[in-house]
């Protein structure tokens, strides 16, 4: 019988990659559409149906299969829990999840598209995102969100099996993404709300059936449910993917064995905005992209696995493997890049003067000097050249990129690009002013006038050069993968060959690095002042706003009321990156008003448009009798509200004050769209310089805690001022 055992069971597979698993055994969840790709792609596999994906989970860990099809967030979540899982990341497919909906409800499902597209504007699906799909570990981040207790109930159907979609947290209450976006909808429609947690296959029964209304637990609209259920507008692209069981004589590292073809089909990092991203996009279409804002993140997504290769120009990536990064390129160069000052559409003036000046340089063999100290040896240093102060600015935008273009030294720009861009404002007796930004950012800036040039190693493209001007080439360099070498690494981490030392020394060497090294303690000064200002006073700003349009609100004239009640509408529904950026690059396009103000000005009408409700709200929760009261005793209208009113307003609202702006501190971090170096922008030009992806976050989330702290203790005084049992408390103290 034993023998008959083992020749019944099928074969363990060391699955590594897509192509190992054509022939391993597959677990998947009945009636999923992973079940319905299994049986696509991998016809030779041994594949395995099951009741619920943590029967799957039981099952791969217990070796019984080899690999699971699922969704990226539930896998990425597996994997971290359990050391013996690992993902692999290329997408097997993309899918569409949208909420379900029973075959001729048409109102039902219209009103559930409207709330969906309402969500995707104002934001509540992005924030939904951000805190149920983490790639790192850490608590949730729930919500509350009130419902009505009265009214018919909304019934949803979810299969609460699959965290962070659905699934019972340890109170025993169902939670996840898909159940808050049930909470929203039940919210915005006014009706109180009622799960049904159904295994996954009961579903689509249960909706057909009349037993529930909407069915909001991850499910793919595709045209064979389509034939049964009627599918809402998409609230989610989910990626499917393979999470492997690593087997004994293999580790299943993602990406560890691809060749240089293999790279132009698998996930590549790049940064927004950039050439990379552009040519990759063109020339790789089977690729999976991954975009990010900096450098530094690009290549800590090579370091992690989360991505097979990065692509980008040769001298950063060099600079990165001589700071000890674990890279290396892969293949020949994929193209060769020109790069080129930018210029605006009507400043072809300024640009004839920068190519006068270019040729000028290289004649003078000045410019091979400029090589020679930033691209050949890396060092530097800058020369140091003189500005009175008194010659008139030239406004030039660059990124911090890292070396040897754009950097940050001792609290000072320097780079190669840098280097260039003084002598050239010199050359025409200007004084540079610098407007660092991200890099998505600096062709708006150019083209908005808010900046007179770029020169931050910008590629010349047919596509840039349709909306800015381009000096002649001044710089050319090939562009390449960069991957992991596997060489210098065991498992995810760096050998102890090359990292060394205990959990304290790397702690020691990253405050060093990160902070003492070449005074980065200043940026983060410069940052924290800059935060802390905009904080109080956008908070300032806010409030004054608040208290006007509240008063609008109240009034019983149209002609206040209905302004006032479209305000709050269009700026609570617009998100506030999106209100920062209109304001910077549209309203104030051809104003030389600072960011900072802008800035202000944007946090300002946003935190307004909350706090006249808030104000609102706290007014109207006093006692009318009260105004009657005061009136009679020979208070006019305005002495009573001052008096009586207000002190009693003050203190109702402030808990729910001190939340709103203590959300608007933590929003400021966004302002680096508009070339602020505030806390969040000082870290990115520290981790361009260093590197190092987590010890300047670490030291901004300490930073931007002491500041939600400080301004919590002057709020929670307010607080105590305005209550008078507390004041009679003190004074008997």
């Amino acid at each position: 019988m034993l023998s008959l055992v083992s020749c019944g069971s099928s074969e363990s597979h060391g699955v590594r990659s897509v192509e190992d698993a054509k022939h391993a055994r597959l677990g998947v969840v009945t009636g999923t559409t992973p079940s319905q790709l299994a049986h696509e792609r991998f016809p030779d596999a041994d594949i395995m149906e099951f009741g619920a994906f943590t029967d799957v989970l039981g099952a791969l860990s217990a070796g019984h299969i080899d690999a699971t099809i699922t969704g990226i967030n539930g896998a990425i979540l597996a994997a971290r829990n359990n050391d013996e899982l690992a993902v692999i990341e290329g997408s097997l497919r993309d899918e569409s999840t949208s909420v379900a909906v029973q075959k001729g409800n048409d109102h039902l499902l219209a009103a559930v598209n409207r709330l969906i597209n309402e969500m995707k504007a104002d934001g509540t699906l992005a924030d939904l995102d951000r805190r149920w799909l983490k790639r790192e570990p850490g608590p949730y981040e729930t919500k509350d969100i009130p419902l009505p207790a009265e009214g018919e109930a909304l019934r949803v159907g979810v299969s609460a099996s699959s965290e962070p979609v659905a699934f019972v947290d340890k109170r025993r209450g169902l939670t996840g993404r898909d159940v808050e976006i049930a909470h929203e909808i039940a919210s915005r429609l006014g009706r109180p709300l009622e799960f049904f947690d159904v295994r996954w296959d009961g579903l689509i029964p249960a909706l057909q059936s009349g037993r529930i209304d909407l069915i909001i637990s991850g499910m793919t609209g595709n045209a064979e449910r389509a034939q049964y259920v009627d599918f809402s507008e998409s609230y989610y692209q989910n990626k499917l993917v393979l999470l492997v069981r690593k087997s004994a004589s293999s580790e299943a590292l993602p990406y560890q064995d691809l060749e240089f073809e293999d790279l132009k089909s698998a996930p590549i990092a790049v940064v927004v905005g950039t050439v990379h991203d552009s040519y990759a996009q063109k020339n790789f279409p089977d690729a999976e992209l991954l975009q990010f804002n900096t450098f530094a993140d690009q290549l800590l997504a090579v370091e992690q696995r989360r991505v097979a290769s990065a692509l980008s120009d040769e001298d950063p990536i060099k600079a990165a493997i001589d700071e000890g990064h674990p890279l290396k390129t892969l293949g020949p160069s994929i193209f060769v890049a020109e790069y080129g000052a930018g210029f605006n559409k009507d400043s072809s003036a300024l640009r004839d003067q920068f190519n006068e000046f270019l040729a000028e340089l290289v004649a003078s063999g000045d410019y091979d000097g400029i090589v020679d100290r930033w691209v050949t040896t890396g060092t530097g240093p800058m020369p140091d050249i003189q500005f009175s102060g008194d010659e008139p600015p030239l406004n030039i935008g660059n990124s911090v990129y890292g070396l040897p273009s754009v950097a940050v030294q001792n609290g000072e720009l320097v780079g190669f690009d840098i280097e260039i861009a003084v002598r050239f404002a010199q050359y025409i007796g200007k004084r540079p002013v610098w407007a660092t930004s991200d890099w998505g950012a600096l062709i708006p800036s150019l083209v908005s006038g808010k900046i007179d040039l770029v020169v931050s190693s910008m590629t010349i493209t047919e596509e840039r050069a349709e909306r800015i001007n381009f000096s002649d080439s001044y710089y050319s360099t090939g562009n390449y993968f960069v991957v992991l070498d596997d060489t210098k690494v065991v498992g995810n981490a760096v050998s102890g060959a090359e990292s060394g030392g205990t959990f304290v020394d790397h702690l020691k060497d990253s405050f060093y690095s990160n902070i003492i090294k070449e005074d980065r303690y200043l940026l983060l000064w410069d940052g924290l002042k800059i935060t802390i200002l905009l904080s109080l006073l956008s908070g300032i700003f806010g409030t004054a706003v608040g208290g006007v349009v509240c008063f609008m609100r109240m009034s019983s004239f149209a002609l206040l009321n209905v302004p006032a009640k479209i305000f709050i509408s269009i700026l609570r529904g617009t998100p506030v990156l999106v209100l920062l950026m209109i304001i910077f690059y549209v309203i104030f396009a051809k104003s030389n008003i600072s960011p900072v103000l802008v800035a202000i000005i944007a946090f300002g009408l946003n935190f307004g448009a909350y706090a006249s409700e808030i104000f609102r709200s706290g007014i109207q929760s006093i006692d009318r009798g009260q105004t009657e009261a005061g009136i009679s005793m020979g208070f006019s209208k305005a002495r009573t509200f001052i008096y009586v009113i207000m002190p009693q307003t003050i203190q109702r609202i402030l808990p729910v004050y001190k939340g709103e702006f203590i959300s608007m501190i933590k929003m400021t971090s966004i302002v680096g769209y508009v070339a602020v170096q505030d806390l969040t922008k000082a870290s990115d030009i520290i981790r361009a310089r260093t590197f190092d992806a987590f010890f300047p976050l670490l030291m901004i989330a300490i930073l931007y805690f002491l500041i939600a702290w400080l301004f919590l203790k002057i709020l929670d005084y307010v607080e105590d001022q305005t209550d008078p049992l507390r004041r009679r408390e003190v004074g008997r103290s």
